[in-house]
Protein backbone atom coordinates (compact mmCIF):
# COMPACT_ATOMS: atom_id res chain seq x y z
CA UNK A 1 0.00 0.00 0.00
CA UNK A 2 1.34 3.49 -0.91
CA UNK A 3 1.96 5.86 1.81
CA UNK A 4 0.92 9.02 1.89
CA UNK A 5 1.21 11.62 5.15
CA UNK A 6 -0.86 14.62 4.07
CA UNK A 7 -4.27 15.08 2.22
CA UNK A 8 -6.59 17.48 1.85
CA UNK A 9 -11.04 17.02 2.25
CA UNK A 10 -13.31 18.30 1.93
CA UNK A 11 -16.55 17.72 4.74
CA UNK A 12 -20.06 18.99 5.04
CA UNK A 13 -22.46 18.77 7.67
CA UNK A 14 -25.95 18.47 7.27
CA UNK A 15 -28.95 20.70 6.75
CA UNK A 16 -31.50 20.49 9.10
CA UNK A 17 -34.93 19.56 7.79
CA UNK A 18 -37.47 22.09 7.32
CA UNK A 19 -41.04 23.14 8.93
CA UNK A 20 -43.74 22.12 8.06
CA UNK A 21 -46.88 24.21 7.26
CA UNK A 22 -50.10 22.12 7.50
CA UNK A 23 -53.13 22.12 9.25
CA UNK A 24 -55.44 19.36 10.51
CA UNK A 25 -58.58 18.76 8.94
CA UNK A 26 -61.05 16.29 9.88
CA UNK A 27 -64.53 15.42 9.67
CA UNK A 28 -67.34 17.49 11.75
CA UNK A 29 -64.43 19.45 12.86
CA UNK A 30 -64.59 23.03 11.17
CA UNK A 31 -61.17 24.46 12.82
CA UNK A 32 -58.59 21.96 13.27
CA UNK A 33 -55.78 23.99 13.90
CA UNK A 34 -51.90 24.16 12.75
CA UNK A 35 -50.45 20.38 12.82
CA UNK A 36 -47.21 21.22 11.17
CA UNK A 37 -44.00 19.18 12.57
CA UNK A 38 -40.33 20.35 13.19
CA UNK A 39 -37.48 19.35 10.61
CA UNK A 40 -35.05 16.91 11.48
CA UNK A 41 -31.22 17.81 12.63
CA UNK A 42 -28.96 17.76 10.28
CA UNK A 43 -26.10 14.84 10.65
CA UNK A 44 -22.81 15.74 12.27
CA UNK A 45 -19.07 14.80 11.00
CA UNK A 46 -16.78 12.80 13.35
CA UNK A 47 -13.33 11.97 12.80
CA UNK A 48 -11.90 8.44 14.83
CA UNK A 49 -8.79 6.60 15.02
CA UNK A 50 -8.15 3.51 13.35
CA UNK A 51 -5.62 1.47 14.40
CA UNK A 52 -5.84 -0.82 11.25
CA UNK A 53 -4.60 2.53 9.02
CA UNK A 54 -1.20 3.50 8.31
CA UNK A 55 -1.85 6.01 5.42
CA UNK A 56 -4.02 8.78 4.31
CA UNK A 57 -3.85 7.27 0.58
CA UNK A 58 -7.65 6.26 0.45
CA UNK A 59 -8.15 10.34 1.03
CA UNK A 60 -6.52 11.13 -2.20
CA UNK A 61 -9.28 8.99 -4.03
CA UNK A 62 -12.40 10.37 -1.96
CA UNK A 63 -11.51 13.97 -0.96
CA UNK A 64 -15.13 14.78 -0.86
CA UNK A 65 -17.32 13.77 2.47
CA UNK A 66 -20.62 14.95 3.59
CA UNK A 67 -23.92 13.94 6.30
CA UNK A 68 -27.05 13.34 5.62
CA UNK A 69 -29.45 16.36 5.86
CA UNK A 70 -32.47 15.89 8.18
CA UNK A 71 -35.86 15.44 6.51
CA UNK A 72 -38.36 18.53 6.18
CA UNK A 73 -41.45 17.75 9.16
CA UNK A 74 -44.87 16.20 8.56
CA UNK A 75 -48.60 17.18 9.03
CA UNK A 76 -50.19 15.38 12.04
CA UNK A 77 -47.12 17.36 14.27
CA UNK A 78 -44.38 14.39 12.67
CA UNK A 79 -40.99 15.77 13.03
CA UNK A 80 -38.60 14.71 9.95
CA UNK A 81 -36.10 12.19 10.66
CA UNK A 82 -32.41 13.69 11.55
CA UNK A 83 -29.85 13.58 9.00
CA UNK A 84 -27.08 10.13 9.62
CA UNK A 85 -23.94 11.61 11.34
CA UNK A 86 -20.52 10.44 9.14
CA UNK A 87 -18.04 8.87 10.96
CA UNK A 88 -14.54 9.42 9.26
CA UNK A 89 -11.98 6.55 10.57
CA UNK A 90 -8.01 8.12 10.39
CA UNK A 91 -4.78 6.89 11.69
CA UNK A 92 -3.55 7.30 14.61
CA UNK A 93 -1.51 10.94 14.52
CA UNK A 94 -3.45 12.67 12.36
CA UNK A 95 -3.55 16.18 12.80
CA UNK A 96 -6.51 17.83 11.33
CA UNK A 97 -6.28 21.37 10.08
CA UNK A 98 -8.88 24.14 8.67
CA UNK A 99 -6.83 24.62 5.48
CA UNK A 100 -8.70 28.46 5.30
CA UNK A 101 -7.62 29.54 8.60
CA UNK A 102 -4.52 27.12 8.93
CA UNK A 103 -6.39 26.45 12.39
CA UNK A 104 -5.53 23.37 14.11
CA UNK A 105 -8.89 21.63 14.79
CA UNK A 106 -8.20 18.38 16.30
CA UNK A 107 -5.33 15.80 16.99
CA UNK A 108 -6.92 11.79 16.74
CA UNK A 109 -4.73 10.15 19.13
CA UNK A 110 -7.02 7.51 20.64
CA UNK A 111 -9.43 5.26 19.68
CA UNK A 112 -11.87 5.61 22.55
CA UNK A 113 -14.24 8.74 21.49
CA UNK A 114 -15.15 10.12 18.13
CA UNK A 115 -14.24 13.60 17.72
CA UNK A 116 -16.66 16.48 15.68
CA UNK A 117 -15.33 18.30 12.97
CA UNK A 118 -18.35 19.76 11.41
CA UNK A 119 -21.94 20.13 13.26
CA UNK A 120 -24.83 19.51 11.59
CA UNK A 121 -27.44 22.41 10.92
CA UNK A 122 -30.29 22.69 12.87
CA UNK A 123 -33.69 21.54 12.56
CA UNK A 124 -36.48 24.32 11.39
CA UNK A 125 -39.67 24.77 13.23
CA UNK A 126 -43.39 24.08 12.56
CA UNK A 127 -46.34 26.21 12.82
CA UNK A 128 -47.93 23.98 14.90
CA UNK A 129 -44.99 26.00 17.36
CA UNK A 130 -46.38 29.43 16.58
CA UNK A 131 -49.47 28.45 17.72
CA UNK A 132 -51.23 30.85 20.80
CA UNK A 133 -54.09 32.24 21.98
CA UNK A 134 -54.09 35.40 19.40
CA UNK A 135 -53.06 33.53 16.72
CA UNK A 136 -54.93 29.96 15.66
CA UNK A 137 -54.01 29.61 12.66
CA UNK A 138 -50.34 30.68 11.95
CA UNK A 139 -48.71 30.31 8.85
CA UNK A 140 -45.49 30.59 9.64
CA UNK A 141 -42.56 28.25 9.86
CA UNK A 142 -38.63 28.40 9.83
CA UNK A 143 -35.84 26.65 7.33
CA UNK A 144 -33.37 23.92 8.95
CA UNK A 145 -29.73 25.87 9.17
CA UNK A 146 -27.10 24.85 6.99
CA UNK A 147 -24.59 22.42 8.60
CA UNK A 148 -20.91 23.73 8.81
CA UNK A 149 -18.24 22.96 5.85
CA UNK A 150 -14.86 22.88 6.02
CA UNK A 151 -11.69 22.82 3.88
CA UNK A 152 -9.06 20.22 5.83
CA UNK A 153 -5.69 19.67 5.89
CA UNK A 154 -4.90 16.13 7.16
CA UNK A 155 -1.10 15.36 8.30
CA UNK A 156 -0.15 12.39 9.84
CA UNK A 157 2.31 12.22 12.42
CA UNK A 158 3.32 8.66 13.76
CA UNK A 159 2.69 7.58 17.40
CA UNK A 160 6.06 6.56 18.27
CA UNK A 161 8.24 6.30 21.57
CA UNK A 162 11.97 5.83 19.85
CA UNK A 163 12.88 7.41 16.09
CA UNK A 164 15.66 6.15 14.55
CA UNK A 165 17.95 9.22 13.21
CA UNK A 166 21.01 8.99 10.38
CA UNK A 167 22.61 8.82 7.37
CA UNK A 168 21.37 6.54 4.21
CA UNK A 169 23.04 3.03 5.16
CA UNK A 170 23.77 3.47 8.87
CA UNK A 171 22.06 0.26 10.08
CA UNK A 172 18.16 1.66 10.80
CA UNK A 173 16.57 -0.70 9.52
CA UNK A 174 18.89 -3.33 10.32
CA UNK A 175 18.59 -2.54 13.39
CA UNK A 176 14.51 -2.37 13.69
CA UNK A 177 14.28 -5.87 11.42
CA UNK A 178 16.37 -6.82 14.02
CA UNK A 179 14.60 -5.79 17.23
CA UNK A 180 11.06 -6.36 15.70
CA UNK A 181 8.76 -7.84 13.85
CA UNK A 182 9.42 -5.29 10.94
CA UNK A 183 10.40 -6.84 7.83
CA UNK A 184 11.91 -3.28 5.89
CA UNK A 185 14.00 -3.82 2.70
CA UNK A 186 17.41 -3.99 3.67
CA UNK A 187 20.74 -3.14 0.62
CA UNK A 188 23.75 -2.01 0.41
CA UNK A 189 22.91 1.65 -1.70
CA UNK A 190 21.29 4.66 -0.24
CA UNK A 191 17.99 5.67 0.35
CA UNK A 192 16.79 1.94 0.41
CA UNK A 193 14.27 3.42 3.21
CA UNK A 194 11.84 5.21 0.95
CA UNK A 195 8.93 5.64 4.23
CA UNK A 196 9.05 5.62 7.32
CA UNK A 197 8.47 1.84 9.36
CA UNK A 198 7.35 1.04 12.56
CA UNK A 199 8.46 -1.66 14.82
CA UNK A 200 6.87 -2.92 17.96
CA UNK A 201 9.61 -4.27 20.85
CA UNK A 202 8.43 -6.22 23.20
CA UNK A 203 10.28 -6.86 26.40
CA UNK A 204 8.00 -9.47 28.13
CA UNK A 205 4.40 -9.91 28.41
CA UNK A 206 3.15 -6.74 29.49
CA UNK A 207 6.22 -4.59 28.88
CA UNK A 208 6.51 -2.95 24.75
CA UNK A 209 7.68 0.09 22.83
CA UNK A 210 7.38 1.24 19.79
CA UNK A 211 10.25 2.81 17.20
CA UNK A 212 10.01 4.51 14.12
CA UNK A 213 12.78 4.31 10.92
CA UNK A 214 12.13 6.87 9.16
CA UNK A 215 14.45 7.38 5.32
CA UNK A 216 17.80 8.71 5.71
CA UNK A 217 19.28 12.12 5.50
CA UNK A 218 21.98 13.77 3.54
CA UNK A 219 23.55 16.96 3.65
CA UNK A 220 21.25 19.42 2.01
CA UNK A 221 17.87 17.62 3.02
CA UNK A 222 16.19 20.74 4.35
CA UNK A 223 16.55 22.30 1.39
CA UNK A 224 15.21 19.30 -0.80
CA UNK A 225 18.35 17.12 -1.39
CA UNK A 226 17.43 13.30 -1.63
CA UNK A 227 14.35 12.15 0.12
CA UNK A 228 14.62 15.93 1.80
CA UNK A 229 13.28 15.85 5.72
CA UNK A 230 9.60 15.63 4.80
CA UNK A 231 9.56 12.66 7.10
CA UNK A 232 11.15 13.99 10.27
CA UNK A 233 7.75 15.00 10.86
CA UNK A 234 7.30 11.22 11.94
CA UNK A 235 10.01 11.68 15.02
CA UNK A 236 7.91 14.72 16.35
CA UNK A 237 6.08 12.82 18.83
CA UNK A 238 9.02 10.65 19.58
CA UNK A 239 10.15 10.50 23.49
CA UNK A 240 14.28 9.79 22.49
CA UNK A 241 15.92 10.22 19.68
CA UNK A 242 18.64 7.47 18.73
CA UNK A 243 21.07 9.20 16.06
CA UNK A 244 23.03 6.27 14.17
CA UNK A 245 26.15 6.78 13.07
CA UNK A 246 28.03 3.94 10.78
CA UNK A 247 31.70 3.94 12.24
CA UNK A 248 33.04 2.67 9.37
CA UNK A 249 31.40 4.85 6.27
CA UNK A 250 31.84 2.77 2.44
CA UNK A 251 32.12 6.22 1.23
CA UNK A 252 34.92 6.57 3.62
CA UNK A 253 34.12 9.48 5.36
CA UNK A 254 34.52 10.67 8.94
CA UNK A 255 31.88 9.44 11.37
CA UNK A 256 32.40 12.76 13.17
CA UNK A 257 31.65 14.89 10.29
CA UNK A 258 28.50 12.73 9.32
CA UNK A 259 27.13 13.39 12.74
CA UNK A 260 27.29 17.13 13.06
CA UNK A 261 25.89 16.86 9.59
CA UNK A 262 22.50 15.31 10.43
CA UNK A 263 22.58 17.68 13.70
CA UNK A 264 22.49 20.06 11.57
CA UNK A 265 19.87 19.42 9.20
CA UNK A 266 17.51 18.18 11.82
CA UNK A 267 18.37 21.99 13.55
CA UNK A 268 17.02 23.50 10.18
CA UNK A 269 14.10 21.73 10.12
CA UNK A 270 12.62 21.80 13.84
CA UNK A 271 14.14 23.28 16.50
CA UNK A 272 11.95 21.44 18.54
CA UNK A 273 12.83 17.85 17.25
CA UNK A 274 16.92 18.77 18.22
CA UNK A 275 15.56 19.32 21.80
CA UNK A 276 14.14 16.21 22.21
CA UNK A 277 16.75 13.95 24.13
CA UNK A 278 19.10 11.68 21.76
CA UNK A 279 21.08 8.93 22.17
CA UNK A 280 24.38 8.82 19.55
CA UNK A 281 24.73 4.74 18.82
CA UNK A 282 27.81 3.64 17.35
CA UNK A 283 26.66 0.95 14.25
CA UNK A 284 28.86 -1.53 13.10
CA UNK A 285 31.46 -2.07 15.10
CA UNK A 286 32.13 -5.69 15.14
CA UNK A 287 34.39 -4.05 11.84
CA UNK A 288 35.81 -2.06 14.04
CA UNK A 289 39.22 -2.78 16.57
CA UNK A 290 38.69 -2.18 20.13
CA UNK A 291 41.41 0.29 19.81
CA UNK A 292 39.53 2.19 16.81
CA UNK A 293 36.11 2.14 18.74
CA UNK A 294 37.62 3.64 22.21
CA UNK A 295 39.25 7.02 19.84
CA UNK A 296 35.78 7.17 17.70
CA UNK A 297 33.81 7.07 21.25
CA UNK A 298 36.89 9.77 22.69
CA UNK A 299 36.51 11.91 19.62
CA UNK A 300 32.54 12.05 19.30
CA UNK A 301 31.97 12.64 23.62
CA UNK A 302 34.12 16.13 22.42
CA UNK A 303 31.79 17.09 19.29
CA UNK A 304 28.49 15.92 20.98
CA UNK A 305 28.86 17.15 24.45
CA UNK A 306 27.72 14.78 27.49
CA UNK A 307 25.88 12.90 25.92
CA UNK A 308 24.79 8.92 25.93
CA UNK A 309 26.63 7.14 23.63
CA UNK A 310 26.18 2.95 23.24
CA UNK A 311 28.31 0.54 20.77
CA UNK A 312 26.41 -2.25 18.93
CA UNK A 313 26.29 -4.61 16.14
CA UNK A 314 22.92 -5.29 14.38
CA UNK A 315 24.22 -8.63 12.98
CA UNK A 316 26.55 -10.11 15.76
CA UNK A 317 23.78 -8.71 18.17
CA UNK A 318 26.70 -6.94 20.43
CA UNK A 319 25.23 -4.09 22.66
CA UNK A 320 21.68 -4.73 21.51
CA UNK A 321 19.43 -6.55 24.38
CA UNK A 322 21.31 -3.72 26.34
CA UNK A 323 20.13 -0.93 24.49
CA UNK A 324 16.39 -2.36 25.15
CA UNK A 325 16.80 -2.42 28.19
CA UNK A 326 18.25 0.84 28.75
CA UNK A 327 15.38 2.22 26.42
CA UNK A 328 12.47 0.28 28.56
CA UNK A 329 14.20 1.72 31.54
CA UNK A 330 14.14 5.23 30.21
CA UNK A 331 10.79 5.10 29.09
CA UNK A 332 9.30 3.89 32.61
CA UNK A 333 11.57 5.98 34.58
CA UNK A 334 9.80 9.71 32.74
CA UNK A 335 7.67 11.12 35.93
CA UNK A 336 4.91 14.05 34.77
CA UNK A 337 6.76 16.95 34.61
CA UNK A 338 9.20 15.43 32.31
CA UNK A 339 6.14 14.15 30.68
CA UNK A 340 4.19 17.64 30.21
CA UNK A 341 7.84 19.16 28.96
CA UNK A 342 7.90 16.52 26.08
CA UNK A 343 4.33 17.10 25.25
CA UNK A 344 5.13 20.46 24.90
CA UNK A 345 8.00 19.74 22.31
CA UNK A 346 5.81 17.48 20.42
CA UNK A 347 3.27 20.36 19.86
CA UNK A 348 5.93 22.87 19.04
CA UNK A 349 7.54 20.07 16.81
CA UNK A 350 4.18 19.74 15.10
CA UNK A 351 3.83 23.30 14.22
CA UNK A 352 7.22 23.49 12.76
CA UNK A 353 5.93 20.73 10.67
CA UNK A 354 3.35 22.04 9.44
CA UNK A 355 4.82 24.78 8.86
CA UNK A 356 7.17 23.22 6.59
CA UNK A 357 4.60 21.30 4.60
CA UNK A 358 2.72 24.83 3.89
CA UNK A 359 6.05 26.29 2.75
CA UNK A 360 6.32 23.42 0.86
CA UNK A 361 3.40 22.88 -1.02
CA UNK A 362 3.42 26.57 -1.85
CA UNK A 363 6.60 26.12 -3.43
CA UNK A 364 4.60 23.15 -5.21
CA UNK A 365 1.90 25.52 -6.38
CA UNK A 366 3.91 27.62 -7.86
CA UNK A 367 5.62 25.65 -10.31
CA UNK A 368 2.12 23.93 -11.35
CA UNK A 369 0.47 27.25 -10.96
CA UNK A 370 -2.92 27.02 -13.38
CA UNK A 371 -3.00 23.34 -12.91
CA UNK A 372 -4.77 22.21 -9.56
CA UNK A 373 -8.88 22.24 -9.44
CA UNK A 374 -10.75 23.00 -6.52
CA UNK A 375 -12.06 20.97 -3.91
CA UNK A 376 -15.87 22.89 -3.67
CA UNK A 377 -18.99 21.24 -3.20
CA UNK A 378 -21.79 22.24 -4.99
CA UNK A 379 -24.40 22.41 -1.94
CA UNK A 380 -27.84 20.63 -2.63
CA UNK A 381 -31.63 21.42 -1.91
CA UNK A 382 -30.38 25.12 -0.38
CA UNK A 383 -34.09 26.85 -1.37
CA UNK A 384 -36.79 26.02 1.30
CA UNK A 385 -40.50 27.50 0.49
CA UNK A 386 -42.42 29.10 3.17
CA UNK A 387 -45.81 29.09 0.94
CA UNK A 388 -46.00 25.87 0.26
CA UNK A 389 -49.00 24.30 2.14
CA UNK A 390 -49.18 20.64 3.01
CA UNK A 391 -52.93 19.58 4.00
CA UNK A 392 -54.18 16.38 5.10
CA UNK A 393 -57.62 14.80 5.65
CA UNK A 394 -58.66 12.75 8.61
CA UNK A 395 -61.35 10.09 7.41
Amino acid sequence: MKFVDEASIRVEAGKGGNGCLSFRREKYIEMGGPDGGDGGDGGSVYFKGDQALNTLVDFRFQPHYRAGSGEPGKGKDRTGAKGEDLTVLVPLGTSIYDEETDTLLAEVTSVEQPILIAQGGFHGLGNVRFKSSTNRAPRKTTNGTAGQRYSLRLELRLIADVGLLGLPNAGKSTLISVVSEAKPKIADYPFTTLVPNLGVVRMGHSQSFVIADVPGLIEGAAGGAGLGVQFLKHLSRTRVLLHLIDTLPIDGSDPIDNFQTIAEEVSRYSAAIAQKPQWLLLTKTDLLSSEALSLLKDRLQVAAGPVFIHCLSAVTGDGVASLLQALATYLESLDEEERAAAERLDRAAGQEAHEYSIALREAKRKQRLGLSESLAIEDEDEDGDLDEVIVHYEP
